[in-house]
């Protein structure tokens, strides 16, 4: 017999009986479905076995690593209903993309039909293996039997990731005879998979899966055609220039053609900015530009390199930052906790803000305040503006595109950007990189850089940072009139040598250190390279340091 002790309390069980007949008893104590423990402090899949004394604690689906589990299980159930309705090949190439609200986008690469039709198919073989139970199998192979494994399934990009693997190891999951490898943990059976949806849509489907905060509940799907079409533009470009993969990058960077994919990246960059600078002049009656994205970002550099295409077209620019609108710290909002919420839009002077514009627009000349973040306090100190014929502004803040944020102002004056990072890069065609994951490296490694701050601390506050966007920004997305992409198709493998010793600097025990070790293994899948090669206006260098800017 063996002792497990779970919230304090000690029990005794046969040596072998697995974490699901353990997470089985507790699981009326919590408010969602148990997806995986952590014994000893290490995580543990649900179907292993108990074999010494430990200390367990349960993950559930509102957890963000049993919410990781949960997508990742769906999807490899996805491809099991695929493989198995429209042929091994089908599955093989489908190409699990990027996500879009509660939707998966995956690709069909033009090898099988996307119809409603298929889609119903599909989503009917899925709920068969729901209702059978049928279970996730876990092997580990040695390197060689697994590299042996891919070739012999026609997985080419599984075989090209591993050629830069050092581990001795691979786990492969296998359901019901169809192999694949996944990156993260798995669920012990399809039935655990209870919520999801499968609709066709633009030429594949989108697998619709439940939100953590709602774990037992498909929202319908909302179109967010701008941000696809944004996601899809950059999934097609990566492919042009043959870069679609982790395994694609690394060659790359072993064949040291990394100056002249720096160069084509800064290039369509540069020419994005400039399109966009042309419809603003273009447009004419535009005298504010609103910028808004999610956290690191690169709003910063943006407005910058914006603002000097404008320039080339006989523009004066002009920064505005919406921090300085800022109330003084008594009059800020307090969330649920007691903090303060720094991100609401009440935490902001709307109608000052209003106030201002209006009288810049009406040619006034206007002290503008600076908001001063270690006293909490608006001062005034001389910073006054008045708009010329050629001068605009260049807003930005998390608000920009909200219209409660500049209610007063004409529809026709402004023109709204939504930025963000949105990956255009796979680990391989089944495992894709969250944007998120992405923007939480930036920010880390911004953060030790500029503020002092560690990794625990970033990671520390990162889900209420997302909570802000969640309800501050991704709503407004699809009212910008132009979107842009700042992520770089390389940026990782530079952000790999800034962020690793960061994140090694968290001890096991703190509760920020299972995500610490996942973005530790997310990273051991790519080659480093260094940043000396990045250009000092690089929206890159807005976090590893090094830019022209005053970032």
């Amino acid at each position: 017999m063996i002792t497990v002790t779970i919230n304090g309390v000690q029990k005794t069980y046969a040596q072998g009986t697995t974490y699901e007949t353990i997470a089985n008893e507790y699981q009326k104590e919590y408010g969602g479905l148990i997806a995986l423990v952590a014994a000893n402090g290490k995580i543990r899949e649900l179907f292993k076995k108990v074999l010494k004394d430990c200390d367990i604690r349960f993950f559930t689906l509102k957890d963000d690593v049993g919410a990781k589990t949960y997508v990742r299980t769906a999807t490899m159930l996805f491809l099991k209903a695929v493989h198995d309705v429209c042929g091994p090949e089908a599955a093989l190439k489908s190409r699990v993309e990027f996500a879009v609200g509660n939707g998966l986008y995956i690709n069909t690469q033009g090898v099988y039909t996307a119809s409603e039709a298929t889609a119903a198919r599909i989503k009917e073989r899925m709920r068969q293996l729901v209702a059978q139970k049928t279970p996730f199998l876990k092997r580990s192979y040695p390197m060689d039997e697994a590299v042996e494994l891919f070739r012999e399934h026609h997985m080419e990009d599984k075989l090209k990731l591993f050629k830069y693997r050092r581990s001795s190891f691979v786990n492969i999951y296998e359901i019901e005879g169809y192999f694949d490898y996944y990156y993260g943990y798995m669920l012990p059976n399809a039935g655990y998979v209870q919520w999801f949806d499968v609709l066709a849509y633009e030429g594949g489907f989108m697998l619709l899966l439940p939100d953590k905060k709602d774990p037992c509940t498909i929202a319908p799907f909302v179109e967010r055609k701008k941000l696809f079409h944004t996601l899809k533009e950059a999934e097609e470009w990566g492919s042009r220039i043959g870069v679609s993969t982790v395994g694609d990058l690394n060659d790359k960077i072993v064949a040291g053609e990394l100056n002249d994919l720096i160069l084509v990246q800064e290039a369509l960059q540069e020419r994005r900015i400039g399109e966009i600078a042309k419809e603003i002049v273009n447009r004419g009656d535009v005298k504010f530009i609103m910028i808004a994205g999610p956290s690191s970002s690169g709003k910063t550099s943006l407005s910058h390199r914006l603002s000097i295409q404008l320039r080339t077209m006989g523009k004066h620019p002009h920064p505005i930052a919406l921090d300085d609108y800022f109330v003084n710290r008594e009059l800020t909002p307090r969330d649920e906790n007691g903090n303060y919420n720094f991100e609401c839009l009440e935490a902001i002077d709307v109608k000052l803000f209003n106030e201002n514009m209006l009288q810049l627009l009406a040619g006034e000349r206007v002290e503008l305040p600076t908001f001063n973040f270690k006293t909490g306090q608006r001062e005034y100190n001389g910073n006054f503006m008045q708009l010329e014929a050629d001068d605009i502004l260049v807003i930005e803040g998390i608000h920009g595109l909200n219209e409660k944020m500049s209610y007063a102002l004409p529809e026709k004056s402004k023109y709204k950007i939504y930025i963000s990072a949105l990956t255009n890069i796979n680990i391989d065609e089944h495992n894709r990189i969250p944007t998120t994951d992405g923007r939480l490296l930036r920010r880390m490694v911004r953060d030790a850089r500029t503020r002092g701050a560690d990794a625990k601390r970033t990671i520390g506050m990162w889900p209420s940072v997302r909570r802000g966007e969640e309800e501050n920004i991704f709503p407004f997305q699809e009212d910008a009139d132009a979107m842009f992409n700042s992520v770089l198709i390389y940026e990782l493998a530079v952000l790999k040598q800034y962020a690793e010793p960061l994140l090694f600097k968290i001890e096991k025990g703190e509760p920020e250190y299972y995500e610490a070790k996942r973005l530790l293994k997310f990273l051991e899948y790519f080659l480093g390279m260094p940043s000396e090669a990045l250009p000092n206006n690089s929206i890159g260098r807005e976090f590893v340091g090094g830019s022209c800017f005053k970032v």
